[in-house]
């Protein structure tokens, strides 16, 4: 079902008309924060050729890590579903939560206590200012809808994850299900 009016929690799922948009083609948006003053949010199907190790030698896995989106691409951000083991754990909503004790983490993930259905990392995040999301709703960027995931959206493999939304969605969005990512190839 979609929704409206979007708040922190829900899912933004790029339309199909935003193929030339490198940041956000075929993107699907975890939005972590949404008030008057902007909006905050993960891509959460866009994997980079990194892993947690590469980035931080100092903590030992190959937890994966992805373009969370354009904003500061130099800094890394986390999400994860264990708030009583990561203190000042920020809840985004329905079991997800964001940032906390970033040594803790690492302590956690190194003696095996979290693993990488707890967590995802992130370089960078999807930033919008005073009502430019709105503007992009309107403009048919995104389609916002409900996480029925909750926090098992952590979880959740990205190579089909906005084929699955577009087939969820169904009607015309069935169609652009099996486009190829790039229209030059059809």
């Amino acid at each position: 079902m979609t929704i409206t009016n979007p708040q922190k929690g829900n899912l933004l799922i790029a339309e199909p008309a935003i193929i030339g948009d490198m940041s956000f083609n075929r993107s699907i948006v975890l939005l972590a924060d949404h008030s008057q003053e902007g909006s905050i949010g993960f891509i959460l199907n866009k994997p980079l050729e990194y892993n947690i190790n590469d980035l931080i030698p100092d903590v030992n896995a190959n937890f994966k890590v992805y373009n969370g989106g354009p904003v500061e691409q130099d800094n890394l951000y986390f999400i994860h579903k264990v708030p009583q083991l990561i203190p000042g754990s920020i809840e985004i909503s329905l079991g997800i939560f964001w940032g906390g004790d970033f040594a803790k983490v690492a302590e956690l993930i190194s003696n095996n206590t979290i693993n990488e259905n707890d967590i995802r990392f992130f370089l960078g995040y999807s930033g919008w200012e005073t009502n430019q999301l709105e503007t992009e709703l309107k403009s048919n960027s995104w389609v916002v809808t409900e996480n029925t995931y909750k926090n098992a959206i952590i979880e959740k493999h990205y190579e089909s994850f906005w084929k699955e939304k577009m087939l969820e969605l169904g009607g015309e969005y069935s169609i652009w299900s099996n486009a190829p990512e790039n229209p030059n190839y059809n």
